[in-house]
C-alpha cells in the first residue's frame, strides 16, 4: 500500500485512500469522467476515473473509503492519479483517513493546556477550559483549504496563535495578557461548528450561513465571555474593526501564524 506523500511519478499506486471529493464531469469531447480528491494521513492528491465510469461510479460515494489502483502523473505541474479500478474498501473507517498534523497530538495538546494554565484571572481560565471543552480541536482543521488544512491543524494553530501572543505580552506589558491570551486560545473555536466530520469537512448548513466566528460568538456568549472577549475573537479577520489593541494584536498573530505555515520557503 502507498501513502499519498509517497507517490512518485510514473509509478503504480494501490492503496486505500478516502473520496474528499467527488464530481461527475464530461470532456470537451462530451465524454464522462470522475474527478476525485483522494487523502490519507499523509496528504492529499487529485484523480480521474477515464473509463468505464457508468461502472465505477456507482460503488462509492464522498466520504467513504476506497481501494484504488492506478497510475502517477503530472498534469500542470502537479501529481494526479490515473485510476484503473476503484471499489469501496468497507473495512476501513474513513474518518481515519482524513490528512493529519506531522506533530504529536498529545505533545501540542500539552503545550494547549500550558497557555490555559497561564491565564491567571479564574473566570477567564473557567470560560476557556468550558468552551475548549466542546471544541475537539484536533479532530479539524484550522482551515478546509488553506493553512492548517489537516486533522488536527485546528490545534496546532490554536497554539501557535496563543503562543505569539503570550510572547507578545512579555514585550508588551501594556497588553492586557489575560485577555488576549484568552480571545488567542478560543479565536478559532467556531470552525467545530462550522465543518462536518472528516475525512471530507463539509460544512454544515448553519456553518455556510453563518461562518465560524459568528458560530464561535455563540459558543462564547454561552458561556458568558466579556465584551471585550467576544470583541477581539469578532474582530480576528477584520483589524478594521478592532477598538481594543488585544482585537488588533490577534488580528496580526492569525495571520503571521498562517503566513509561517503556508509561505513557500526556499530551501538552504
Amino acid at each position: 500500500m502507498t501513502a499519498i506523500a509517497q507517490l512518485e511519478e510514473n509509478r503504480t499506486v494501490e492503496g486505500v485512500y478516502a473520496v474528499a471529493k467527488k464530481q461527475r464531469l464530461r470532456t470537451k469531447n462530451g465524454a464522462p469522467y470522475l474527478a476525485l480528491e483522494l487523502v490519507d494521513p499523509s496528504g492529499r492528491i487529485s484523480a480521474r476515473v477515464w473509463n468505464d465510469v457508468e461502472l465505477l461510479d456507482g460503488r462509492f460515494g464522498e466520504g467513504d473509503a476506497v481501494r484504488v489502483l492506478g497510475r502517477v502523473e503530472r498534469f500542470r505541474d502537479s501529481l494526479q492519479v490515473d485510476v484503473r479500478t476503484i471499489e469501496p474498501a468497507a473495512e476501513v473507517d474513513p474518518a481515519a483517513m482524513a490528512p493529519a498534523m506531522r506533530r504529536d497530538a498529545d505533545e501540542v495538546e500539552g503545550f494547549l493546556e500550558f497557555l490555559i494554565a497561564e491565564v491567571h484571572n479564574d473566570g477567564l481560565r473557567g470560560l476557556v477550559t468550558k468552551v475548549l471543552a466542546a471544541a475537539p480541536l484536533r479532530t479539524y482543521p484550522a482551515t478546509p483549504e488553506g493553512h492548517h488544512s489537516y486533522a488536527g491543524g485546528l490545534l496546532e494553530h490554536t497554539v501557535g496563535v496563543a503562543t505569539i501572543c503570550r510572547e507578545l505580552c512579555q514585550l508588551h506589558p501594556r497588553l492586557r495578557p489575560d485577555l488576549l491570551l484568552s480571545a488567542a486560545l478560543v479565536h478559532d473555536v467556531g470552525r467545530t461548528r462550522e465543518l462536518g466530520p472528516p475525512p471530507i469537512f463539509q460544512p454544515t448548513e448553519e456553518g455556510k450561513l453563518l461562518g465560524h466566528v459568528h458560530l464561535g460568538l455563540r459558543m462564547l456568549e454561552d458561556a458568558h465571555a466579556p465584551a471585550e472577549l467576544l470583541h477581539a475573537v469578532a474582530c480576528h479577520h477584520d483589524v478594521r474593526a478592532a477598538r481594543t489593541a488585544e482585537a488588533a494584536v490577534l488580528y496580526h498573530a492569525n495571520q503571521l501564524d498562517a503566513v509561517a505555515a503556508t509561505r513557500p520557503v526556499e530551501a538552504p
